[in-house]
């Protein structure tokens, strides 16, 4: 059965829907970008491991950042020399499909000139005059969901990012938003995006972020996935004014046990049945340099998120 079809009983004992994971094939933030030349491969040998490692928790979701860490056929100019075979990603999915494993394919398309979260794009991809090569851009967009979805078979989700946008109007984030859905809903997927909005009022930077987001909300289709993401502070009311809307909503706690534990209290008891899920996340490559510590990171938490 797919994770989309599950009816959520409301009961705050009962496991949540999503119990999900986020790895990445290769990601761009400016922590990521100065490292691009000396970047690996992703492992496939982790990527599985994981998987197992994920099946035996309880875990059912795991949402892959992908950008340009694989070799695209329908745009072999997104490749870099750390670009796996697109081979490598057909047999992670395989596995998740093996194992029980919703898998969502994730690919940003948050335009921001700090935080440079589509720059995988290049050369389609523009910092300053996206607008211009909008048609372009999108064209190539579609091209790469298409490729995923017919590789990957995900069951119910796509994620496209969308999180820390600096360059687009409130109208250019809402109808880019919705032209991405748009191409999702073609393959009968749900999109999936960040939600800025627990940023509010708590930090200069990320406050455009949060803004836009609160203002596009009533704008954007309910069907699209409002994931929430903090990992310093539990809030309230965020969710509840997200299911309230006719949003399911997902959270990503941070790393520590109180936070995923009282964020799935908030879930729960705010969410109802559109508090759907949890969303494990530590922003480190899925290769072999990082086994040891995205592995001890599962077995310590992995726990909290199974039923």
């Amino acid at each position: 059965m797919s994770l989309g079809s599950l009816q959520i009983s409301g009961n705050c004992e009962a496991p949540l829907d999503v119990r999900a994971l986020l790895i990445h094939i290769t990601h761009y933030d400016p922590k990521w970008v100065p490292e691009k030349d000396q970047e690996e491969r992703f492992s496939l040998k982790l990527g599985l491991d994981i998987l197992d490692k994920m099946s035996a928790m309880g875990l059912n979701a795991v949402v892959v950042d992908i950008g340009d860490g694989v070799q695209y056929e329908s745009h072999p100019e997104l490749r870099r020399p750390y670009s796996a075979p697109m081979e490598d990603l057909e047999t992670l999915s395989q596995r998740a499909r093996e194992q029980g494993i919703s898998f969502v394919p994730k690919l940003n398309f948050s335009k921001s000139g700090r935080n440079l979260h589509d720059m995988w794009m290049k050369p389609h991809w523009d910092l300053r005059n996206f607008v211009s090569r909008r048609k372009e851009y999108f064209e190539v967009a579609t091209d790469l969901i298409n490729e995923l979805v017919e590789v990957c078979q995900p069951p119910d989700y796509f994620h496209i990012g969308m999180d820390e946008d600096h360059h687009r109007s409130m109208d250019q984030f809402v109808a880019d938003i919705k032209l991405l859905r748009e191409i999702i809903s073609e393959h009968r997927l749900r999109a999936v995006m960040w939600n800025d909005t627990c940023y509010e009022n708590r930090n200069v930077i990320a406050q455009v972020h949060a803004d836009k987001c609160r203002a596009a909300e009533p704008r954007l289709p309910k069907d699209i996935v409002q994931l929430l993401w903090d990992y310093d502070i539990v809030h309230r009311g965020i969710v509840g004014r997200l299911a309230k809307a006719g949003f399911d909503v997902w959270v990503a706690p941070g790393r520590t046990e109180t936070m995923i534990r009282e964020w799935k209290k908030v879930l729960c008891s705010e969410g109802g049945d559109r508090g759907k899920g949890l969303l494990m996340s530590n922003w480190l490559k899925c290769g072999e340099e990082n086994r040891a510590n995205i592995l001890a990171m599962l077995d310590e938490l992995g726990p909290l998120y199974g039923p």
